[in-house]
């Protein structure tokens, strides 16, 4: 199956963008009469067919869709620090997205060696991991923040957690987190949060965790922890 995103879809009649049209005609090699799968990116997915086989302007026409496709019984929001290596943090973004993720926020703590983004290319990264993965859903990426606002803040989740190599109790994530529950994961930068950042938290309700005895990367324990979430809902 083939995915495109078309954020913008309405109606009947859809025509794809010249970049769309040009990968879907000249790559994959499409012809008029093939059916081609579309998402907005809010769990709609659509059956079209191709009309016009046009390389710049490829023209198709809505034959069926599915609501809510392939919707999971959890949600997780997981707020990380992005790492000095962009490319890193890229990688989480592309494996969270392919595994199941509904929400990313950069965070700013006070270990941080990267404090600049660029949301637009983070994107893309999430658009295209979102239509190989064939998944109706595309992840929230919010802007980035600093540690402080962001543990001031409110969230609409059932539990928090806060993921740290300090020493001090934690629990095993899969021993506190509750199956179709939604779920809020800290995971802080390649120097940790500090023991502050830590203590902040706490007092906000989060609950400190860890993903086992290994220390792990920043981008290794954002995978490990969506695949986590991800296996304790099977």
């Amino acid at each position: 199956m083939q995915l495109f995103y078309t954020p913008d879809i309405s109606g009947a009649q859809y025509t794809l963008n010249e970049t769309e049209s040009k990968h879907c005609v000249r790559v994959l090699r499409k012809v008029k009469g093939d059916i081609l799968h579309l998402t907005n990116g809010t769990g709609i997915l659509y059956k079209a067919e191709i009309t016009d086989a046009n390389p710049k302007a490829c023209r198709l026409a809505v034959i069926d869709d599915f609501q809510e496709f392939e919707r999971r019984n959890y949600f997780l929001h997981i707020a990380i620090a992005p790492t000095k290596n962009i490319d890193r943090f890229e990688w989480f973004l592309e494996k969270a997205t392919e595994i199941g993720i509904d929400e990313i926020t950069p965070i700013y703590t006070e270990n941080s060696e990267r404090r600049q983004i660029k949301p637009e290319r983070l994107e893309k990264i999430i658009v295209s991991a979102m239509k190989q993965s064939i998944k109706a859903y595309k992840p929230l990426l919010n802007k980035a923040v600093s540690f402080k606002d962001f543990i001031n803040r409110k969230y609409a989740v059932d539990s928090m957690y806060v993921a740290h190599c300090n020493e001090g109790q934690r629990e095993i994530l899969k021993n506190v987190y509750q199956k179709n529950s939604s779920a809020l994961i800290l995971i802080g930068p390649e120097g940790d949060f500090t023991p502050e950042e830590v203590g902040q938290a706490t007092i906000h309700g989060y609950q400190p965790v860890t993903f086992g005895n290994s220390r792990l990367r920043t981008e290794t324990a954002g995978v490990v922890a969506c695949h986590s979430i991800y296996l304790l809902n099977l």
